[in-house]
Formats: structure tokens, C-alpha cells, sequence
């Protein structure tokens, strides 16, 4: 492992909760009385998507990035999990690190989380920031003749036999990555050679890959349904929200922000010119200074 990964300067967490091995890197101030904020990462993520801007945002926050349920260090279970399963696992998490409200940042996959959490604990979130977030009012759109070729990996990483294909070589694991981090990037060199050889330690893990592509088999029932009959309606979100879209994100796309309004209550949009898909690693200067002056202290909670 990458020793910029397992340096004492980062706070390396081990807890089981909602009957999971549960692994998070946690940042702050000695102020024990910080505002604590959970980052949520995406696929092809693990907490280490967010290690530029964890540093800056500690400084005055308690910063938590936990590696979701089949990713990183965190356990992958033998059942295929459920969104339910991760709503639950950050409602742990919380309760077991003695967090009663905190503001949740999130990207992809753990975008899906956030909104989950937001609906099912309102009261426990004080405000959502979103990157490329996925959302329903995007609907039928994933599949649109100018977008269906870049979702096939959704259908890839529902194979039995997916996982031990990209096991098969580090060389295949790192074709496979390699493609993602670069070509879902603004600028494909923003991961350099070193970043994806971190990136395919990871998913070389025991299990990891599994863990991952765990999601898209649970998520494929009502990722179909909504291709086919549209969005099911849902109440408008009430968490104040910012979302921070990379303008030139190949896979979510920053013109499908346009119907946020139909799902979030109150909410604010920044396009991050010449970012894609990975804003806070493509931008983490920016991507930093919007998440402290969202959750700065005395804005409305």
C-alpha cells in the first residue's frame, strides 16, 4: 500500500456497525465542539477520492470519510445490499462516533446515499453538497443515443464472471481503472501514473471488486424501471443543498441539472468549468472552498 495512504497523518478508524466492518479516516481541529461532516464517494471511489481537500477542511471541521460497504477497507458482504443497507450503515456510523447532526458531501454513488439519508433523517443532516450528482430527474436520459454508449460498465459489473476478468492481470485491472479516472476527467492526466496504481491496490483487495459492482446489480431493478416508465415521484428534499457540477462530466451530465427543482426544495448550482466527473480531485481548491462556505458557521441550518 501507497505509504501517502497509511501516513500518521491520517486518522485511520476501524468500527463495526449495522453488523459490518466499517473502515473511515477522521480529520479536525482539537475543537471538539467543530461541525462534522461525512464525505460519501462514489465508484470508482474509496475515501482516498477525497484525501486533497480532507486537509484544508479539517482545519476547522470533523471531517469523516468513511469507505462505503464493498469499497476500500470496509466489509463486503456475502448479500447483495440494498440502498436501505447503506442509509443504515451511515446511520451507524454516526451513532456510533456520537454525531448527532452533520452535513453530508457527496459524488456518485454516495450521492444516492445523502438523498437517501436526507428523506429517512432530516433531522440529522445540516445541509447536502452534492458533486455530479445522480438524481431521478435525469429519468430516461441515461439512455439517450448520445449517452448509451457510456453506461455499458453498468451492465459489465452485473457479470458473474466480471470480477475475476479484471483479477485476472494487474495489467487488466489497470486498463480497466485507468480508463474511468482519465477519461471520465477534464483533464485525463489529472491522475497520474502513481494515482492509478493506488487505485488498482485497491480494487485488488480481496473482495473489492465484488463490492463495488455489488451496487449495480442492486440498483439495475429500478435503474430499469425508471428508463422505462420515468422517475417515480418522490417529495422535494428540504435540506438546504449545493451542488458543485463538473461542466464537462462525460457520464452525469451538467445539463441533466436542470430539473433539481422538481426534487430539491432549496438548493444552489455552480458548474466547475473545464472539471468532469472527479471535481473535488480535478479541483480541490475550488471544491474546498465552496464545501467551507457552505457549512461555515452561522449559515441557516
Amino acid at each position: 500500500m501507497s505509504l501517502e495512504l497509511t501516513s500518521e497523518s491520517w486518522n485511520h478508524l476501524n468500527l463495526n456497525v449495522n453488523g459490518i466492518d466499517v473502515h473511515a479516516v477522521r480529520q479536525g481541529p482539537d475543537n471538539t465542539d467543530a461541525p462534522t461532516l461525512v464525505l460519501l464517494h462514489g465508484w470508482p471511489e474509496f475515501w482516498y477520492a477525497w484525501h486533497k481537500i480532507i486537509p484544508g477542511l479539517a482545519e476547522n471541521f470533523d471531517v469523516i470519510a468513511p469507505d462505503l460497504r464493498g469499497f476500500g477497507d470496509s466489509e463486503t458482504p456475502d448479500s447483495i445490499p440494498r440502498i436501505q443497507d447503506y442509509i443504515r450503515d451511515l446511520e451507524a456510523l454516526m451513532d456510533a462516533l456520537g454525531i448527532e447532526r452533520a452535513g453530508l458531501i457527496s459524488h456518485d454513488v454516495g450521492a444516492y446515499v445523502a438523498q437517501g439519508f436526507a428523506q429517512a433523517f432530516e433531522k440529522r443532516v445540516d445541509g447536502l453538497f452534492f458533486f455530479d450528482c445522480p438524481y431521478p430527474g435525469i429519468g430516461k436520459r441515461w439512455v439517450d443515443a448520445s449517452q448509451v454508449n457510456e453506461i455499458w460498465y453498468q451492465t459489465f459489473h452485473q457479470l458473474d464472471w466480471a470480477p475475476e476478468l479484471l483479477r485476472s492481470s494487474r495489467d487488466a485491472c489497470r486498463l480497466y481503472f485507468q480508463h474511468f479516472l482519465r477519461h471520465w476527467s477534464g483533464d485525463e492526466m489529472v491522475f497520474g501514473d502513481d494515482d492509478i496504481e493506488i487505485w488498482v491496490d485497491n480494487f485488488l483487495k480481496d473482495r473489492n471488486l465484488e463490492g463495488g459492482f455489488a451496487w449495480y446489480t442492486s440498483s439495475n431493478k429500478a435503474r430499469l424501471a425508471m428508463i422505462e416508465h420515468g422517475p417515480r415521484p418522490r417529495p422535494k428534499i428540504a435540506a438546504r443543498s449545493f451542488f458543485l457540477w463538473g461542466e464537462k462530466d462525460p457520464i452525469i451530465r451538467a445539463e441533466w441539472a436542470d430539473k433539481l427543482g422538481d426534487y430539491f426544495d432549496d438548493f444552489t448550482l455552480e458548474l466547475a468549468m473545464g472539471a468532469g466527473h472527479f471535481v473535488a480531485y480535478e479541483q480541490p481548491e475550488l471544491a474546498q472552498a465552496r464545501i467551507a462556505s457552505f457549512f461555515a458557521p452561522g449559515q441557516p441550518r
